[in-house]
């Protein structure tokens, strides 16, 4: 790995940049626009620093731009989760904290590390994203809208029945164009016809799925898959006084979670697999939350499986963790 190191931290409308060569931190102030990412390539040949590891946090859409620019600069970079950062920043017993501090966290915390490299979703799949989660915004908005209606004074029902009618149209408008992008992409496509053999998964949690989850490659394992949604049991146990209870791990992708939720209803509705596995686990006195996380992880692995070896949904195949 270069010896240059840049940590940034990202913001709707800047971000602060923090050079890390031999120790030493130079930092920068950039505006969050493809002008800005330019002025920061030039900053970086100014310091002499022509290829950089550069690290940043998820923060959703703020920093995809700027990533896929780095990335196509020819740059290694590298985006992780904001609790590994915090974490990082918790050990150096940082105490203050602003953007110029919080972006050499991130450049200290790229060099102990090393971070995997971050491969940018294809132009398609960026697409599909979009389109998905803005489906998503609509689908929450209408929902506030649906609430409303009981407490809203009657001189304005109309008006917000009138806006969930426009809701509902964009909504159906989106998800024609989700399935026509899916339909005239093959891979996404071959993906598409191979979930939708798994019972219980429709097509929202399809799209979901090949919005959120395409890179299936740097997954070797399912443990890997099932960690990176955050569905991994998560317990406690400290010496012999401290005991907890096995909770749900959520440091993880928190759309592809709410993707599966109700998929794993259903499954127990009609998957005769997963009514099996739902009753084993009844019947050993589970909770209903444990029950639902159980088939949650055990969808994942399906769909590891799945679109690991390109073959449709057997419900007579055994694996070892049925």
């Amino acid at each position: 790995m270069s010896t240059s190191v840049l940590g940034i931290d990202i913001a709707k409308q800047r971000f602060e940049a923090a050079l890390l060569v031999n120790s030493k931190i130079k930092n920068k102030s950039f505006k969050n626009t493809t002008e800005g990412f330019e002025s920061l390539s030039l900053w970086l040949d100014k310091q002499g620093s022509q290829k950089v590891h550069a690290c940043l946090e998820a923060t959703g859409n703020y920093g995809e731009d700027l990533a896929i620019y780095l990335h196509e600069a020819g740059h290694t970079v590298s985006i992780v989760n904001p609790a590994r950062i915090k974490g990082f920043a918790q050990s150096e017993l940082i105490r203050t904290k602003t953007d110029k501090i919080d972006a050499g966290i991130i450049a200290r915390f790229c060099l102990a590390m090393r971070p995997d490299p971050w491969i940018p979703p294809s132009a398609e799949i960026r697409v599909l994203r979009a389109l998905v989660r803005r489906a998503d915004s609509l689908i929450d908005m209408r929902s506030q809208e649906k609430n409303r209606l009981s407490t809203a004074h009657e001189s304005v029902i109309h008006l917000i029945v009138e806006h969930i009618e426009y809701l509902d149209e964009e909504i159906e408008k989106i998800r024609r164009e989700i399935a026509g992008l899916i339909d005239r992409d093959p891979t996404l496509r071959q993906k598409k016809e191979l979930l939708a053999s798994i019972p219980g998964i429709g097509k929202v949690t399809i799209a979901a799925i090949l919005a959120e989850l395409d890179d299936m490659e740097k997954f070797h394992h399912v443990r890997e898959l099932v960690a990176f949604i955050g569905l991994a049991p998560k317990e406690t146990l400290s010496g012999s006084s401290i005991k907890g209870k096995p909770r749900l791990c959520k440091i993880g992708h928190v759309r592809l979670r709410k993707a599966l939720y109700m998929p794993a209803l259903v499954s127990i509705q009609c998957n005769p697999v997963m009514i099996a596995f739902y009753n084993r686990l009844k019947e050993k006195g589970k909770n209903g939350k444990v029950i639902v996380c159980a088939i949650m992880r055990k969808l994942v692995h399906i769909i590891f499986g799945i679109l690991k070896s390109g073959k449709k949904y057997d419900p007579n195949y055994k694996p070892a963790f049925a």
